[in-house]
Order: structure tokens, then C-alpha cells, then sequence
């Protein structure tokens, strides 16, 4: 891996794959956007679907949109990181383009749920760092998803029943965040990435300097 262009010592960094989740509409997405446009060294990692594109969406950017055969495929094939059913649909990471960015020395941005995020760390260990977004209350939460206007009532009954059960896998986070306020979240979303990526875990090439030092 590449040292990063702006260290004057030449310091080499191991990746951060670092994951967002929260129930949906608490504010995930957004901050996702937030932190992709405010960071350089940082890339998403596009998900594959089964589900329909939406309005304003973009195969490739959004999601890679596919059908259930060829999704199941993948899964056969061992071609995701981690996958998981929703709603009737199905999720994955590709594995492919997530070693392509780690390999030239990015960070990688996870938009996954809790099984993901479980799936994720099992495989990749201590290089994933993970971050659950709460909403002030359910009260709140219920008014997001009704004023979002792209569901129906069913389905957002069906959002909140399986918000209660994300919410009950907090501890299976590093940091927990409740998004009073969606730029506050943000700030303290983007200090948690930017304190990871200082750790002395992640410094490869601090030994070397460190014997440097002392000669």
C-alpha cells in the first residue's frame, strides 16, 4: 500500500472499511453523502440489489441493480464480502472492488445493516470499524419515513418493526450516535474516522521510522 501523498515521513496506512448503519431513516444515507464529499480518501462501496431502482437513482452509483438469479450466482460464487434479505429483496458487498481500493490505498464506506456489519467483521477483523446512527426517539423516526412520501403505510409499519430490531444490535457497534442534529452527526461521524486512521494499529510504517529515530 501506498504511503499517503501528504505525510512528510512516508508513513504506509492500512485501510479503514468503515460502516454506517442505522434503522432506515435515521439519517444513514445522508450522512453517507456528507462524508464522501467531504473526505478525498474516502470511497463508497456500491452494493448489488434485487430490488427495483427508485426514482433518481443510478445503476452503479446508487446500487448495481440485478436480478435474483444472477444474485444468487454471486452468492454461489462466493463474489460478496457480505449479504444479507431485506424486505423480500437482496443485498451484497462485492468483494472485487473493495480489495481494488484497499489495495491502492483508500478507505472504504459501508452502507449495510447489522448483519452486514456482523458478516464484515468476522472476515475482515480489525480493519472495520463500525458505527450505529440512532434517531432522537421512534416517535421522530415514524415521522421521517411518513414525510419521506415514498412509501405506503404497510411498508413503513414494516420499517419501524424492523427498526426496533436493528435498534436491539446496538452493542454489536464501536460508536453509537444518536442524530439529534444531521450535521452534528456528520462532524462526529468524520472525527471518528479521521482518530481511526491515526491509530498505531494502523501505521505499518511507524516501526521503521521509530528504529530511524534511534539510530
Amino acid at each position: 500500500m501506498a504511503a499517503h501523498p501528504d505525510d512528510p515521513h512516508g508513513f504506509h496506512r492500512r485501510g479503514v472499511l468503515f460502516v454506517l448503519s442505522s434503522p432506515s431513516g435515521a439519517g444513514k444515507s445522508t450522512i453517507a453523502r456528507k462524508l464522501l464529499a467531504a473526505d478525498d480518501d474516502l470511497d463508497m462501496s456500491v452494493s448489488y440489489t434485487t430490488r427495483t431502482i427508485r426514482p433518481g437513482e443510478v445503476d452503479g452509483v446508487d446500487y448495481h441493480f440485478t436480478d435474483t438469479d444472477t444474485f444468487k450466482a454471486m452468492v454461489e460464487d462466493r463474489e460478496f464480502l457480505e449479504w444479507a434479505h431485506v424486505f423480500d429483496q437482496r443485498y451484497g458487498t462485492p468483494k472485487a472492488p473493495v480489495d481494488a481500493m484497499l489495495r491502492s490505498g483508500r478507505d472504504v464506506l459501508f452502507d449495510i445493516d447489522w448483519q452486514g456489519a456482523q458478516q464484515l467483521f468476522q472476515l475482515m477483523g480489525g480493519d472495520v470499524v463500525r458505527v450505529f446512527i440512532l434517531p432522537p426517539s421512534m416517535k421522530i423516526l415514524h415521522e421521517r419515513l411518513t414525510n419521506r412520501g415514498t412509501d405506503s403505510a404497510e411498508v413503513i409499519d414494516r420499517r419501524m418493526a424492523r427498526a426496533n430490531a436493528e435498534v436491539s444490535h446496538w452493542d454489536g457497534y464501536d460508536y453509537v450516535l444518536v442524530n439529534d442534529d444531521v450535521e452534528e452527526c456528520f462532524d462526529c461521524v468524520h472525527t471518528i474516522l479521521k482518530a481511526e486512521r491515526l491509530k498505531r494499529s494502523r501505521q505499518t510504517g511507524l516501526i521503521g521510522f521509530i528504529r530511524g529515530l534511534n539510530k
